[in-house]
């Protein structure tokens, strides 16, 4: 069969999909009891939340009406219309942003949400150019690699890399590096970011705003994991957005990633184009998340939830494996991005004797499963940086006992590599 330029670029291989089908096929191996997962991005399970999404269905399964909503009515391509109504007034009671139901979209996942943004802002334009996403900084986010339609829709820079102590290292923005032009569509930043953990500081964050705003171009912030929820920030952040700004948030790591739920907050006429695209692709959005995390929004609980539970649950997790790292990687040039958020260590393994790609086939074998470094560079493919071929990105969100075998097998494995 023979498919068309979109069919070949979305059946070919993409990171994304290679990661998806590696932690599938680990999972249905008769021997996945015994494989150590830290390579995807699944949030953990944490009682608490779940008990809460459990008494939320119990109570939805003895309400006929809410059933109903639940499970038997479309929504309208912008979203469930109580959930965006109770979300823009809890924003703008919070942090005085100046929203209404019409400033915010819902999406089936984050994932779909950037698809259609990047494509309505980037690529060929009526005029016969095109414009590309601008990532201020790299390693960025598996998940946008692929999702241009266009040929070079994606540009990235390299950042400044500040190293700290003897074993951690901060990835800066290089503003001097930044190169904005009539073909820049956007500016887009994750935070923080998947895969490093990275959280752009507030004063990173307005330059990228002033810049945005200067050539009169939307600022795409990603906060799937970030704030005002999940919270997953261990860093001072505050939360930002104006009518410039293109604000991303998710349900996926409050602990409802099966729900599917994104959310853009932008201004109207993003908002519209959002429902426009969804309408086409969709016929309507997702109901299950926002209907589940309508009470919590009503009364303000999501806030405190992120900031009293999912925060400190993810940080107790990030300071046991830091940790553990800092005292067996002892004598060896390996560091790990300092830990300001998400569920990820980003390990930089300078002068790796082999590539990313054969030290996570190496971990494989041995029953670990990592993600490769090489995939989170989206803009710069086409550069020569031995960097991107050093790094291997670790979810730290499994059991305490799984995470301290998987990273004892890490350091093991760089042990007996750093010295052969």
């Amino acid at each position: 069969m023979k498919f068309s330029a979109f069919g070949k670029k979305f059946t070919s291989e993409s990171g994304i999909l290679n990661l998806m089908e590696d932690l599938g096929n680990a999972l249905a191996n008769p021997d996945s009891r015994n494989m150590i997962m830290m390579g995807g991005g699944n949030p953990a399970h944490i009682p608490e939340i779940e008990d809460i999404i459990r008494q939320r269905l119990i109570d939805i399964s003895q309400d006929t009406h809410e059933l109903q909503q639940f499970i038997g009515v479309y929504d309208t391509p912008q979203g469930e219309k109580a959930f965006r109504q109770s979300l823009a007034s809890l924003l703008s009671k919070e942090f005085g942003w100046p929203l209404t139901e019409d400033h915010i979209a819902l999406t089936n996942g984050s994932q779909s949400a950037f698809f259609m943004l990047f494509n309505l802002l980037a690529g060929e334009q009526e005029q016969g150019s095109r414009k590309h996403i601008l990532f201020p900084m790299a390693p960025e986010y598996i998940g946008y690699a692929d999702a241009g339609l266009s040929k070079d829709c994606f540009k990235a820079c390299k950042p400044e890399i500040e190293l700290i102590g003897e074993h951690q290292f901060k990835y800066r923005v290089d503003f001097d590096a930044l190169s904005i032009n009539e073909d820049t569509a956007a500016i887009c930043v994750s935070r923080p970011t998947n895969p490093t953990g990275n959280v752009v500081t507030d004063e990173e964050v307005q330059r990228l705003d002033e810049l945005a705003k200067q050539h009169q171009i939307p600022l795409i912030i990603d906060g799937a994991y970030g704030t005002p929820f999940p919270d997953i920030i261990f860093s001072e952040a505050t939360p930002i957005w104006n009518d410039n700004i293109i604000l991303c948030l998710s349900l996926s790591k409050f602990g409802l990633p099966a729900a599917r739920t994104g959310i853009v907050i932008a201004k109207p006429e993003i908002v519209q184009a959002i429902s426009n695209v969804n309408a086409i692709l969709s016929l309507a959005t997702n109901s299950i998340g926002a209907r589940l995390a309508l009470p919590l929004v009503e009364s303000g609980d999501i806030l405190k939830l992120s900031r009293e539970v999912i925060k400190p649950f993810y940080q107790a997790r990030c300071d046991l494996a830091i940790k553990q790292l800092e005292s067996d990687l002892s004598g060896l040039p390996v560091r790990v991005h300092k830990p300001e958020g998400a569920m990820f260590l980003w390990l930089w393994c300078k002068d790796l004797p082999i590539d990313s790609q054969a030290f996570y086939e190496r971990l494989k074998e041995k029953g670990l499963i990592v993600v490769p470094g090489h995939y989170f560079f989206p803009g710069m493919e086409n550069e020569d940086w031995a960097h991107k071929n050093e790094c291997i990105r670790i979810n730290y969100s499994q059991s305490p006992e799984h995470v301290q075998q998987g990273l004892t097998l890490i350091c093991d494995e760089l042990k007996a590599l750093y010295k052969a």
